[in-house]
């Protein structure tokens, strides 16, 4: 497919290689910082632009992988570049595919469940991506797209994809602050965070073969009050830490019992 990217952030820049190396056709990358459009349409063999006004109408498919609040705005721009035959999707999680709403005639959502960095390249076949269109047209260009770089892709509709995100939350972005809050702690005692790497991969693999619930483990499980206060102790210092110590605690203990119910 012919493919004009809207976006030059981490999601747009590892989306677009993955379906340039799949054989579509990137025609054009739009940023709203020129360096940043044309860092990726140079990869990607693509026209560059700022200019959302500018913005070539002979594309199959856009791809809108914008910051959630600019969604609406970028879609009200683009509806007056006479597109009208293509599909427009957008990749974020949160938001309803009704943001489209009449603006396009032919719209839907790309939304690949991942963390991605310009930095760090990922393998795209193991990605699961969840696809959703407001009629057969949509949903059958969203849904060839993915599948033309996973080998997981599934219909998902947009209070689904809002629920799943929000498990997307507790398990990546809040787990990766546990890690920075991990580190801040060992960086006070002269102790590299890297031995915690060894735990953490194993945790990882822990839940590919065993339940989340059962592989949980540590004094919260068993609720040992006396190692549980002399930890919070340990962060008198940070209120703030502390008590979020003290409710995980709980609530593991508490998601401990109602299983063994």
């Amino acid at each position: 497919m012919q493919i004009t990217l809207i976006g030059a952030g981490n999601m747009a820049t590892n989306l677009g290689k993955a379906l340039w190396r799949a054989g579509h056709d990137i025609k054009e990358v739009y940023s709203r910082t020129m360096a940043s459009a044309e860092a990726l349409a140079c990869k990607l063999g693509a026209r560059a632009t700022n200019d959302l006004a500018s913005v070539e109408s002979g594309a199959d498919v856009y791809i809108l992988a914008v910051k959630d609040s600019a969604l609406e705005g970028v879609a009200g721009a683009l509806a007056r570049s006479g597109a009208d035959g293509a599909v427009f999707l957008h990749t974020a999680g949160s938001v309803q595919m009704s943001v489209f709403e009449g603006y396009f005639k032919n719209y839907g959502v790309l939304y690949p469940m991942q963390t991605f960095s310009k930095e760090k390249e990922v393998e795209f076949s193991e990605i699961p991506f969840f696809v959703e269109g407001n009629n057969g047209q949509a949903l059958h260009t969203s849904r060839t797209l993915a599948e033309s770089i996973s080998k997981r892709v599934y219909d998902c509709s947009s209070e689904q994809r809002r629920h799943l995100h929000l498990a997307a939350v507790f398990a990546c972005n809040f787990v990766n602050h546990c890690y920075v809050l991990s580190a801040r702690l060992l960086e006070k005692q002269g102790i590299p965070f890297d031995v915690m790497l060894p735990l953490i991969d194993e945790t990882a693999r822990k839940v590919h073969t065993l339940s989340p619930i059962e592989a949980q483990t540590g004094p919260a499980v068993r609720y040992d009050e006396n190692i549980i206060q002399m930890q919070a102790d340990l962060l008198s210092d940070q209120p703030a830490l502390r008590e979020l110590y003290l409710k995980m605690s709980e609530n593991i203990h508490a998601a401990t019992l109602n299983a063994q119910r």
